[in-house]
């Protein structure tokens, strides 16, 4: 499979579209892969770097995924994720399952960050931790508290609600399309 370089930035529009219908955010260590379903982040430029931000929630089978490795990759569709391909990487625990055998998932080696691809999802963004930072409920708004944060499903549940996120600002090590 071929890499074709690209500039992150210029496909920021691309991006951000597909971002709200669901993306992939790889992690892999100790020898485990997972990838999970994102519908929230940010792309743009902090200290003067290409930076994707996602969010993770503290109880994701992801996070410490991430932690160890100190990198992720983001897999954007060219359309959309299949309908199959989203209820299993959206839905399930890699913890639970292996989400690689079960989407029937092509896994490519990284270019930069150890962190593979996925042909599936060819628009790739191999991001180093830059920075992390969990939020902090006391500091949001009632309206985003009641709608995201109720507190009524536990952790370790796909759906979780009592956790709050871990962002994390992945510089931009390398871009590119899977051809």
């Amino acid at each position: 499979m071929e890499r074709r370089e690209i500039a992150p930035l210029e496909m920021a529009g691309h991006i951000m579209e597909k971002l709200p219908d669901g993306v992939l955010l790889n992690s892999q260590a100790n020898g485990r892969f997972n990838s999970m379903v994102i519908a929230w982040g940010h792309l743009g430029v902090e200290w003067g770097k290409p930076i994707f931000v996602c969010y993770v929630r503290e109880g994701r089978f992801t996070r410490p995924l991430i932690d160890e490795a100190g990198a992720f990759t983001v897999s954007i569709p060219t359309e959309r994720l299949s309908p199959e391909v989203l209820r299993i990487c959206g839905a399930n625990s890699g913890r639970d399952i292996d989400k690689v055998a079960e989407a029937g998932l092509t896994l490519v080696d990284a270019q930069a960050n150890g962190v593979p691809a996925v042909a599936e999802t060819p628009i790739t963004l191999e991001c180093k931790v830059a920075y992390r930072c969990p939020q902090d409920l006391s500091l949001m708004p009632e309206d985003v508290l009641a709608r995201f944060y109720p507190q009524d499903v536990p952790s370790d549940s796909c759906g979780s609600n009592r956790d709050t996120h871990v962002a994390y600002y992945g510089e931009i090590v390398a871009s590119y399309v899977l051809e």
